[in-house]
């Protein structure tokens, strides 16, 4: 098969489209997607250039990606609850390739109605900043949340999430991007990149947190003693004995076809958006991480050739 590979650590230029891969291996409990589309997100750049060796060691030569759509190529003889040219997606690993195998427990089913690549725009970036809310910050019905980034695709859906809690929301964006954020409909808006416009900010009960460094600094004062502080950037290695008060947590994401599936029903229903910024060929996975590492376009999806 086709797919992209990097065998060494470094620029994009390390991203390698290469035919005769071996394809995935096929186990009794997986399923073989061929691939509608990959999306591009910050962790694979992050892994590309090695910057994340620590937290996601990789054996070379490998091939990145965690978003896969597609249909159905084949499922293993354990497999009942899906048939070939099922439409699915998964957030899985070794998705820049033209077959992905995954386990059928973490693969969802579409719904009709929405768009087959599309839908790769969902998985990773859903589920972070889900369980950023969810698990990490645990915020209640009526408590006040400030989502860090909240016009990128993590922050977009801790927002979403916040906002089906029953939560007060505060979309902390840039202030070049207050007009954008409009479209959100947040509780309120603050430009986060403004020190009096924070120093304005009432006791947060919490912060779900994208943007990291010395913002999150200045977010975590916010917030009251006993709030909570979700996170999953980079955050100062000192910031917990600045504030023994609250609750910190970093958030990896896990799979979780429900709640893939439950982002996917909203996308479809027109409740929740994920803008799409570029679609490139799969071929083109170098170009896509300098356009994803220069920011503000939305999710960039590679696709794989036609047969």
């Amino acid at each position: 098969m086709k797919a992209v590979r990097i065998h060494a650590y470094g620029g994009p230029e390390q991203l390698k489209y290469e035919a005769g891969v071996p394809e995935p291996q096929l186990t009794a409990t997986s399923i073989l997607i061929k691939s509608a589309a990959a999306s591009v997100n910050p962790i694979d750049w992050k892994i590309r250039s090695g910057a994340r060796q620590k937290d996601f060691p990789r054996a070379m030569p490998c091939i990145l990606g965690r978003d896969v759509s597609g249909t159905v190529q084949a499922v293993g003889t354990g497999v009942h609850n899906f048939k070939v040219g099922d439409r699915v997606a998964a957030f899985t690993t070794a998705t820049y390739a033209e077959l992905v195998a995954v386990e059928a427990a973490i693969v969802t089913h579409l719904p009709g109605g929405l768009n087959l690549e599309e839908a790769a725009a969902v998985p990773l970036a859903c589920l972070t900043g889900d369980q950023l809310v969810r698990v990490a910050t645990k915020v209640r019905p009526g408590e006040t949340i400030l989502v860090s980034g909240a016009i990128g695709s993590v922050g977009r859906a801790a927002l979403h999430t916040a906002k089906k809690l029953g939560a007060k929301v505060i979309a902390g964006v840039r202030a070049k991007q207050m007009a954008e954020a409009e479209a959100l409909k947040a509780w309120s808006i603050v430009a986060i990149d403004d020190d009096h416009a924070i120093a304005q900010l009432g006791k947060l009960d919490a912060v779900a947190d994208t943007v990291g460094h010395e913002t999150a600094m200045k977010l975590l004062a916010k917030i009251r003693d006993g709030g909570s502080f979700g996170y999953a950037s980079v955050l100062p290695e000192d910031a917990k004995a600045h504030y023994p008060g609250v609750e910190i947590k970093r958030v990896f994401a896990k799979a979780d076809a429900s709640k893939v599936r439950e982002f996917a029903d909203d996308v479809r229903d027109g409740k929740f958006t994920m803008p799409i910024g570029r679609r490139l060929p799969l071929s083109e996975a170098a170009e896509a991480h300098r356009l994803g590492e220069k920011g503000g376009i939305g999710k960039i999806l590679l696709l794989p050739a036609r047969d």
